[in-house]
């Protein structure tokens, strides 16, 4: 069914950044629609933090900034006009009770994402904004200004137009690329895309720990011909059947770049608050204690029983050897595994599994105080098809809201 009606600003994809950027146009007075693909609101929103929705990280600007790997600068204004508190009582305002928890993970007291789709959705129809079930085939422009849409059911005219229709992750959500493709056609440069906030494969086989989660763990990532580690926390993480994944894996993935065979090396230490020495003093001990004991089954007082394999395969150990009759050799090739059991990663995850992608539309083609395309007037960009990455932490999310905030105001201004 063909719209005849002429919007003063239309919004491609009712994710968290199209909405907040529906919601903020409205309130300006805005004539404004979304057109959303799918049948409901928010799909990719509902399912974040396990289903919980870290909505945001309770922290000032700058900490947001230094959990952006790529691009931070370019978030600082939009940053600032909306930062995490604003989020926080935007959502309170609108029915819905915050907690922080660690790490100042903010999520709704309630632990249900759909409560925050809702309070979105809700606040659209309160405010008159038209939600249009149709699926954007293109961005039309003429004479470098946008002049609407073309959708499967026929053209929508809009003064302006923003596109928030994410990236490549979850295509199940709708997020399947579109959105490069209507940027590429009006002329922007779109970065490499890649997988991030990924799990890792590695070369060794992990499916025998598959589903172990170890916590206050330390992982080091490596770059071959590198002494400094890309990266280090201690926190969470877990095996998989193809290598790792958790909290700090996912991080870890989104500051590394292609991966090819031996460039990327993964360390875990097991045993953050014991140093080296310290360590190996309390292996002699256990094994002195458990002369005739298998090795492999004298470990299991120091280590998750099926991190044994890995950590023994790794030290060259024989886990069937008597601890009676582990050289000191053995024992400190044991010591140091434990501290760094190392791991090879030989790929990412494919992209159906990332959090979110990395690379999108250059922030050099968008002005940083507006999200306005520099290269087509009226053109607008909000959310992950901008070429911003965060942390998990709820990073991600408060650059969506951020980015459409900006773009939604400088339509009506």
């Amino acid at each position: 069914m063909k719209d005849n009606k002429e919007y003063d600003v239309l919004v491609v994809g009712a994710g968290a950044a199209g909405m907040f950027a529906a919601v903020t146009a409205a309130q300006g007075g805005a004539v404004t629609a979304v057109a959303e693909r799918n049948g409901k609101v928010g799909r990719k929103l509902a399912i974040t933090g396990k289903g919980r929705c870290n909505v945001t990280n309770n922290c000032d600007v700058e900490t947001v900034m230094k959990n952006l790997p790529k691009n931070p600068k370019f978030m600082y204004s939009a940053l600032s006009s909306c930062p995490p508190s604003e989020i926080m009582n935007f959502f309170e305002g609108e029915g819905v009770p915050l907690k922080t928890e660690r790490g100042n993970r903010v999520f709704p007291v309630s632990d249900k994402a759909y409560d925050i789709v809702d309070a979105l959705y809700s606040k659209m129809k309160k405010l008159g904004v038209k939600l249009i079930n149709t699926r954007v085939t293109e961005v039309c422009a003429d004479n470098g200004r946008v002049t609407g849409v073309m959708t499967e059911n026929g053209f929508i005219a809009a003064k302006n137009v923003i596109i928030a229709t994410g990236g490549m992750s979850y295509p199940g959500t709708g997020s399947d690329g579109d959105g490069y493709a209507f940027a590429k056609a009006l002329g922007h440069t779109v970065t490499e895309i890649k997988p991030s906030l990924v799990p890792l494969e590695t070369a060794e086989d992990c499916s025998g720990a598959a589903g172990l989660s170890l916590k206050n763990v330390v992982l080091s990532v490596y770059e071959t011909g590198k002494k400094k580690p890309l990266y280090k926390e201690q926190g969470e993480m877990l095996f998989t059947h193809t290598g790792i994944s958790g909290p700090l894996v996912l991080s870890a993935s989104s500051v590394m770049g292609t991966v090819t065979a031996g460039k990327y090396t993964a360390n875990i230490d097991f045993k953050p608050a014991l140093d080296r020495e310290t360590l190996d003093r309390r292996i002699m001990r256990d094994f002195e204690e458990r002369k005739n004991i298998k090795l492999a089954n004298a470990l299991r007082k120091l280590l998750p029983e099926s991190a044994i394999p890995l950590v023994l395969a790794a030290s060259g150990a024989d886990g069937e050897k008597q601890c009676n009759s582990v050289t000191k050799a053995e024992r400190e090739s044991l010591t140091d595994t434990v501290k760094a059991l190392p791991l090879h990663i030989t790929a990412y995850r494919p992209i159906s599994e990332a959090i979110i992608t990395d690379g999108g539309v250059s922030v050099k083609e968008i002005d940083p105080k507006t999200m306005r395309s520099k290269l087509v007037e009226g053109l607008y960009f909000a959310g992950e098809i901008i070429d911003v990455t965060g942390f998990t932490g709820g990073f991600n999310l408060q650059t969506a809201f951020a980015t459409g905030k900006a773009a939604g105001s400088a339509c009506v201004n």
